[in-house]
């Protein structure tokens, strides 16, 4: 039990080595990392190169697949680029499999402990402390994995030696069935574990104490592959079509690469062998086998991704129509009249960097939405005008139908507001740099912003509903022709605020907004002085009068809150423009 609870401890640690190497990386990383996915994927080469980059950066092909997969899923990068990114990725995550064999080539613990007194150093510093916790990772990494290969040597040559060797010697046959039991198994373990990296260290470890014999431990690297495609299409059930495709065309790459290379399996494994110096057939006791075992399914992991990446780059286009064809849009990711969130999913979140892309991204969709039902209120005084003195029931009924869409959207306003600002207080409880802890107070301030937005549009949808059931007040032409003016320039508004939301604050006039509420301004205090003089010239009713006002000044509101949003966005104030 003492060494089932050590070996089991060993591996803990080395996968909590590789998770805090990985995070620190990515933090130090993050976004310059979202720069250049965007910007070095012009075609499926470049492509391919910046998934292998990237990976190689932040060691973690799973967290370069769901940065991918996340980027599919906000609309930043088409199925195409993905497919060639991910290609990428899986070149990148050979990198790991090097360092792992490092730890069989010397005695690693000797170098951890320095690390660790660096890192602690460091992690104090708070200007460096990520360097800090990139330098803890790699020590419990490596510490992890030295345990793990004393441990694991211990057991092969201590009291319980005898029984470890039968158990996996009955496995040693080299049948198709034996192989395809730890093709499952590899595939499995990776599942469970979710840590390819973690599976390939013991892997390499019962293969370099002779424990298991290499043939069926590079079936095992294989089983590996597929299992880690299946994390990035779990994350991806909750997301929309196209990153569901992309999570799909991650696994039909590494199973369409392990099945060519099953059939080529005993030529392909010679010439890798080959080109490391390692003969399968070599003694365990020999002093250099550990070292040679460990370099042999490294360099066979390399080969495998390689061969896999440079042959399937050709067809990219193929495998995108198979994942096309697979995965068919369901009718309600075209809809729009139901509250879902678009970009932000439960799984998808892996840094305070790219969760704060995906809060902005819903946030853009937030703007958008509020912009349409501000539509449907002008589209319902239009309609309410146009049925003039006469409405009966079919009438009464449609006027009902867009009222209803309305108070719906409404209740859109109120969700989105809360998933979001919920999602933003999770990412908050991270480590984050200060330009990010102002972003997410920005974010913050512009859900708030746009959550009123809709309550405003939703009190001009219930004047215009008073008005309308009151069938005796009815407006003048004249009204009419004001307040489709001043909706007008309230829209403008709206499409001033969307336009910077979904460009560059660079590019952006923000006076153009200032200068638009200015007129909503002017134009609502010169109606407001026109109003008094109409009632007192008996030109409508007191009652009508301030109907036509509550809308108006909603309108005044409405304008605000825009200029609101712009000022969050824009990390500026009215009166310093």
């Amino acid at each position: 039990m003492l060494v089932l609870f050590k070996l089991l401890g060993s591996l803990a640690l080395l996968m909590f080595g590789m998770k805090s190497m990985s995070d620190a990386l990515q933090k130090m990383a993050g976004p310059q990392l979202r720069h250049v996915l965007g910007a070095m994927t012009t075609n499926r080469f470049t492509g391919m190169l910046t998934g292998m980059f990237v990976t190689a950066a932040v060691q973690s092909s799973t967290a370069t697949t769901l940065m991918t997969v996340s980027f599919v899923n906000a609309g930043l990068l088409t199925l195409l680029q993905a497919i060639s990114v991910i290609m990428g990725a899986h070149i990148g995550t050979t990198v790991t499999a090097w360092i792992m064999s490092l730890g069989f080539s010397f005695n690693v613990s000797d170098y951890v402990y320095t690390m660790f007194f660096l890192g602690i150093i460091l992690i104090y510093m708070k200007r460096h402390r990520i360097v800090g916790d990139f330098l803890f990772g790699v020590a419990f990494l490596f510490l992890g994995l030295g345990t793990l290969k004393a441990t694991g040597s211990e057991a092969v040559t201590g009291e319980y030696a005898d029984m470890v060797h039968g158990f996996f010697q009955q496995f040693n046959d080299a049948n198709i069935w034996t192989s395809l039991l730890f093709l499952l198994m590899g595939t499995a373990l990776t599942l469970c574990v979710q840590s390819s990296a973690a599976i390939m260290a013991i892997t390499m470890t019962l293969c370099s104490t002779g424990v298991l014999h290499i043939d069926q431990g590079v079936m095992l690297v294989l089983g590996e592959n597929i299992g880690t495609t299946i994390t990035s299409n779990i994350v991806a059930l909750s997301a929309n079509v196209q990153a569901r495709r992309a999570a799909f065309a991650h696994m039909s790459i590494n199973v369409l690469g392990v099945l060519w290379v099953l059939i080529l399996l005993k030529p392909f494994t010679r010439m890798v062998f080959g080109f490391v110096g390692f003969d399968s057939d070599m003694p365990y006791t020999d002093p250099t086998f550990a070292q040679k075992a460990s370099m042999a399914l490294a360099a066979f992991h390399s080969a495998f991704n390689m061969s896999n990446t440079l042959l399937l780059i050709w067809f990219v286009p193929y495998i995108e129509r198979l994942v096309c064809w697979a995965i068919k849009p369901k009718k309600q990711d075209g809809e729009d009249e139901d509250f879902r969130l678009h970009f932000i999913t439960s799984g998808i979140m892996k840094t305070p960097e790219l969760s704060v892309l995906e809060a902005h991204k819903e946030i853009e969709s937030f703007a958008e939405r509020m912009q349409r039902m501000f539509g449907m209120v002008m589209e319902l005084l239009d309609f309410s005008s146009s049925i003039g003195k006469q409405h009966g029931d079919k009438e009464a009924e449609q006027f009902n139908k867009r009222y209803s869409r309305i108070e719906k959207y409404e209740g859109i306003s109120d969700n989105m507001e809360y998933e979001i600002a919920k999602y933003l207080d999770q990412v908050s409880d991270a480590h984050l740099s200060d330009e990010t802890k102002a972003k997410i107070r920005a974010m913050l301030r512009e859900i708030s912003e746009l959550e009123s937005i809709g309550d405003a549009c939703y009190n001009m949808a219930r004047t215009i509903s008073r008005k309308y059931n009151a069938k005796e007040d009815h407006f003048t032409e004249n009204l009419y022709n004001h307040l489709h003016q001043m909706m007008g320039l309230t829209d403008q508004s709206l499409t001033q605020m969307n336009n910077l939301m979904t460009g560059r604050k660079e590019a952006f006039d923000v006076n153009r907004t200032f200068n638009i509420e200015n007129e909503i301004n002017n134009f609502r205090n010169q109606l407001k002085a026109q109003n008094i003089v109409d009632i007192n010239n008996h030109e409508y009713t007191y009652a009508v009068g301030t109907i036509y006002m509550d809308l108006v000044n909603e309108c005044e509101k409405l304008g605000d809150y825009v200029v609101n949003v712009v000022e969050a966005r824009m990390g500026t104030r009215q009166k310093e423009v």
